[in-house]
C-alpha cells in the first residue's frame, strides 16, 4: 500500500503524534510476529519496543484507521498518542528498532490485512497453549 508519509530522521529516535501522517496499532510481541509472518510482503513498516518484559509491536495504517479498529488484545493509536521512532535504519537495539524498515513505498499496512493476521496469529497461538 503505497503512502506519502514522511520516513524517520536518520540521526536519533523522535517521539512522534499518531494520526498525521500514519495511525499505529499496537500488538504483544508475540501476536505481532506471527501477524508478521502471515502478512509477508503485504506488511508495510514495523517497530519493535521493548518496553516491556515481552515487548510490543507497532503496524502503520493509513490516518483514520484507528477510529474503526476493534481488535481485542490491541491498541489503536491516533491523535493525542505518540510513538517513540528510531532512526530509519535502525534494526537492532537499546530501545525501538524496526523489524521493517519504512521506506517510500513500504509504510503501511492494509487494516483488514493487519485484522486478519492478527486474528489468525491468535486463533494459532491459543492453539499452541491448549495444547502445550
Amino acid at each position: 500500500m503505497p503512502s506519502t508519509t514522511r520516513l524517520p530522521s536518520a540521526s536519533g529516535t523522535q517521539l512522534l503524534e499518531a494520526g498525521h501522517d500514519w495511525d499505529a496499532i499496537r500488538v504483544p510481541r508475540d501476536v505481532g510476529l506471527a501477524a508478521l509472518a502471515i502478512l509477508g510482503s503485504r506488511c508495510g513498516a514495523v517497530l519493535e519496543d521493548p518496553l516491556s518484559t515481552a515487548g510490543v509491536l507497532y503496524f502503520f495504517m493509513p490516518v483514520g484507521s484507528a477510529e474503526t479498529w476493534n481488535v481485542e488484545n490491541t491498541r489503536a493509536l491516533s491523535t493525542n498518542s505518540s510513538v517513540a521512532i528510531p532512526p530509519i535504519r535502525r534494526t537492532a537495539g537499546p530501545g525501538p528498532r524496526w523489524r521493517i524498515c519504512p521506506d517510500e513505498d513500504n509504510w503501511l499496512t492494509d487494516p483488514a490485512a493487519l485484522e486478519a493476521a492478527i486474528g489468525d496469529a491468535f486463533e494459532n497461538l491459543f492453539s499452541e497453549e491448549r495444547a502445550g
